[in-house]
């Protein structure tokens, strides 16, 4: 059982200490996965606050079939994919609003601290929705193949084969910045 599944036993066993340590561990993490989807920063904030409020009140079944952390983003990515349907017309473009764009790249600098890494995140914007959370999740949450296809629902083959797309798509943009890498 890993540290998040064992901090989600005792909460539901009435240790609050146990849900704070949730929120402190996966938080950052979740909210950047969610901004994969909203592209606003704001929403995503209070899309991963949906998620552990979501944890809090109606207290899903943890099985262990995955990792807890699996488990988080499949519930995230529902919330977040629920909420796109619901407020497809009411959007806003991100590009419309420089000051969340800034707040965006704050958070990604704080939570990404090396340099090549960010220009490796700014590249990933470029991508399709799919190749990024693809990519997000193997590579930036260290999600195994088997755990991003739970999030994802797809089969383990069809995220092989979109990791292997992704990596295409990433590298090309990666030469057009003129980044240089030693392996992707």
């Amino acid at each position: 059982m890993d540290n998040g599944a064992c901090s989600y036993r005792r909460f539901l066993d009435g240790d609050d200490n146990g849900f704070i340590e949730i929120i402190r561990d996966y938080k950052d993490g979740l909210i950047l996965y969610i901004n994969n989807f909203t592209e606003n920063i704001f929403i995503a904030e209070d899309l991963a606050e949906d998620t552990f409020v979501k944890i809090v009140t109606r207290k899903p079944r943890f099985s262990g079939k995955s990792s807890f952390k699996t488990w988080l983003y499949a519930i995230g990515r529902n919330i977040a994919l629920d909420y796109l349907r619901k407020n497809r017309a009411t959007e806003i473009s991100y590009d419309e609003l420089p000051e969340i764009k800034e707040e965006t790249e704050t958070l990604e600098a704080q939570y990404i601290k090396k340099e090549d890494k960010i220009t490796l995140h700014h590249a990933m914007e470029k991508l399709s929705p799919q190749y990024k959370q693809v990519l997000w999740l193997v590579y930036f949450e260290n999600f195994s193949n088997q755990e991003t296809a739970i999030v994802l629902k797809k089969s383990v083959r069809n995220v092989e084969t979109l990791l292997y797309r992704a990596k295409q798509s990433l590298k090309s943009e990666l030469n057009k910045e003129g980044f240089v890498y030693e392996k992707l």
